[in-house]
């Protein structure tokens, strides 16, 4: 019976997409996931080799392109194992397969003796002079079928050890990331942002900008307007004699202040009841969990490059979706999407859906209207923190009600929130900043958000993980002047944040420990094993008590509800502020490719989640965003680091799922439990900085 294929190599069979044999001795991988700093390209090449028959060594990973290259969408949500893993293993498989059989042929033996070593086929051992690199081209020919046989596999493989991250070297030579990125001519343009969303220039004097700034020139389309220069300095200087130059028609937009939950629940919204509100039964609970609008604060701002080489508009990017990102630059520029080349170069990191894609139209913008020179363009740290797509507000309501036993009866949770999902092209619409100033058009009207299918933006793990009786689960959907989109975990943060923070109130009124608690209300061997591991990680003997210097407090989730599942408890005194002291920490995420990058990936989760529950919070003068660096909007610091203990348990023999983005809500819960046992009261906003302690301590 044939089997499927993976989706990404089923609509894209040609093998010779994907691999090629040359150099002798070397084997180039093409994927179209990108390496943003998660050490995806070092997994993928190991699940490669391991399919092939190759030394990791071998492999080169080539960063993704968009011209004769697989198209695998955007890297995002923790899938890029889950997604582009079997693709290399299935591959790797079908194409050894493929050597062996031609061998066995050949020679007259039987394909169970044979083995490959190092792109070599071996007869008990020893070398018979057939390899990839003789005879890769034939092997390549035909397209990959679910008929296809699979070369078992081999022991000795690399996947389940740690490799060194491929992309380490380079980057610690120099000249690895984007912004060293430097082309012959290169020009460098900043271009003017609107002062609020729909602003309209309503005048442009050209010949004033032109006297006072005789180092630049000025490029415009619609209400697109940059400078360019032979610096960035000398174009950044440039750029304010043109907002001198420029008046503006600003419509009125309702400020926001200094509580985002509170302005947010009274915006406009769209309802969505995806499962009924259950009938009352039992004492009701009922608490409202919030979260602020966050920033990316990538720590090297967004960078990109452009040149327009005859007919081709070639952009170099750190985007993490490099084909939607050429389509929604070819639909403001009204082109044909493959007259675009967009490049994949490592930035700083990105955790979402930050100014990456947006810079890039602004490099295309200029690139095209002064074409044979190339043009960089990289955002100011101001720029990064106001004018990029920021994480979205939320408001977590949740209704819960204990019956005589000691359970949970009801459930009902209704999320309030902006949406998580304004990448480019979704909703018809390029969702680039520069795009409504080029075309007002082009301006979106209406937000959208995760198809549930797909993991649900803001609804992303609100379903709890336990047995909770009848549940009810409705979305409020806000689409404010404010552009929201895609920041790590999308609403699982708050989502679980919410669910834990109510399992103890629970817990607290059955008079029960909250370890036990959740125990008592799981039914998933899986979320039992990696709950119990982390308890006995700690040498868990409760909470602690109102008053207590230190306390613990605990996180449960399974990220999306299919992902990995992850424990987390944390040990917090409250001093002048939180003080998270150590995190423990147990994951399961099904076979390990390689235990170091999963673990950096875990435990910088964690990391940045302690950062959003108790420092981050974008602030607004009226309806802007008003930080402008890091004194406006503190991340964590280096000695601010606790001691992290993390171990991954489970089969190997369940399928790989990501682990990128499981972390960020049970540690903010186990942050906000252990904060609420030591002030004997349910910390319920975030983020939990000294302001907010204050506050709740004086109540």
């Amino acid at each position: 019976m044939a089997r499927e294929l993976p989706p990404a190599l089923a609509s894209q069979p040609d093998p010779a997409l994907w691999l090629a044999f040359d150099p002798p001795g070397r084997v180039t991988v093409r994927t179209g996931k990108v390496e943003l700093g998660q050490g995806i390209l070092t997994a993928l090449a190991q699940l490669a080799a391991d399919g092939l028959g190759v030394a990791p060594a071998q492999v080169d990973m080539r960063p993704a392109s968009t011209h004769r290259w697989p198209n695998e969408g955007f890297t995002v949500g923790s899938l890029s194992l889950e997604q582009s893993g079997p693709v290399m293993s299935t591959l790797g498989a079908v194409l050894r397969a493929r050597l062996l059989e031609a061998a066995a042929l050949e020679f007259g033996l039987p394909v169970a003796e044979l083995e490959v070593r190092e792109g070599q086929v071996r007869h008990l051992g020893r070398a018979i002079g057939w390899n990839y690199w003789r005879h890769g081209a034939e092997l390549l020919q035909r397209p990959v079928s679910p008929a296809d046989s699979l070369a078992p596999p081999q022991p000795g493989g690399s996947v389940g050890t740690s490799l060194p991250r491929l992309d380490l070297r380079a980057k610690f030579a120099g000249g690895a990331f984007i912004h060293d990125l430097e082309l012959a001519g290169m020009q460098h343009a900043v271009a003017l942002r609107l002062p609020v969303r729909g602003a309209r220039v309503v005048a442009f004097d050209a010949r004033r900008f032109e006297e006072r700034a005789p180092q630049a020139r000025w490029v415009r389309q619609g209400d697109f307007l940059a400078c360019v220069a032979a610096s960035e300095r000398a174009a950044r200087a440039a750029l304010e004699v043109l907002r001198s130059c420029v008046r503006w028609e600003n419509p009125e937009s309702a400020p926001i202040g200094e509580d985002a939950a509170a302005w947010l629940q009274r915006q406009p919204v769209e309802v969505s009841v995806i499962e009924p509100e259950p009938p009352e039964a039992g004492e009701t609970v009922e608490g409202t969990w919030t979260r602020p609008f966050l920033a990316h604060a990538s720590i090297g701002p967004s960078c990109a490059l452009a040149w327009q080489q005859g007919e081709v508009l070639r952009v170099w990017s750190h985007s993490q979706g490099i084909f939607p990102l050429r389509d929604a630059i070819a639909q403001v520029l009204g082109r044909a999407p493959e007259s675009i080349h967009v490049q994949h170069v490592a930035g700083a990191g990105c955790y979402g859906h930050n100014g990456a894609d947006d810079v890039a139209l602004d490099a295309a913008l200029v690139a095209a209207a002064w074409p044979g020179t190339p043009v960089r363009v990289q955002w100011s740290r101001e720029e990064e923190l106001r004018e990029g797509p920021l994480g979205a507000p939320m408001a977590v309501r949740i209704r819960a009600a204990l019956g005589a036993d000691g359970r949970i009866a009801r459930w009902s949770t209704r999320v309030l929130s902006t949406s998580h999902n304004t990448r480019p092209g979704v909703g018809g619409t390029p969702n680039l900043l520069a795009a409504p100033a080029v075309d007002a058009r082009l301006e979106r009207t209406r937000d959208l958000e995760v198809p549930e299918e797909r993991g649900g933006g803001a609804t992303r793990n609100a379903r709890p993980i336990y047995v909770v009786g009848e549940r009810g689960l409705a979305l409020s959907l806000a689409t404010t002047h404010v552009r929201t989109s895609a920041l790590r975990g999308l609403g699982a943060f708050a989502n679980v944040f919410a669910i834990e923070g109510m399992m103890d109130e629970l817990a607290q009124r059955a008079g029960c420990d909250p370890a036990q608690f959740r125990l008592r209300h799981l039914e998933d061997p899986r979320a039992v094993a990696v709950l119990q591991r982390v308890l006995a990680m700690c040498d868990w003997q409760g909470p602690g008590a109102s008053g207590d210097a230190v306390t613990r407090g605990i996180g449960l989730a399974r990220y999306k509800g299919r992902g990995a599942y992850c424990a987390v408890v944390a040990e917090v005194a409250l001093e002048e502020a939180v003080r998270v002291r150590r995190f423990w920490c147990a994951v399961d995420a099904g076979l390990i490719v390689n235990p170091d990058g999963a673990r950096n990936q875990v435990e910088g989760g964690i990391l940045q989640s302690l950062s959003w529950t108790t420092l981050e919070a974008v602030r607004f003068d009226g309806a802007r965003p008003v930080a402008q660096g890091w004194e406006g909007y503190p991340t964590l610091r280096f000695p601010d680091v606790p001691a992290i203990a993390t171990e991954f348990v489970g089969s190997h023999e369940n399928p790989t799922v990501g682990a990128g983005e499981t972390a960020q809500g049970p540690t903010a819960a186990a942050i906000a439990n252990a904060v609420s046992v030591a002030i004997g009261q349910r910390a319920r906003d975030l983020p939990l900085d000294r302001e907010r302690l204050l506050r709740l301590l004086a109540q």
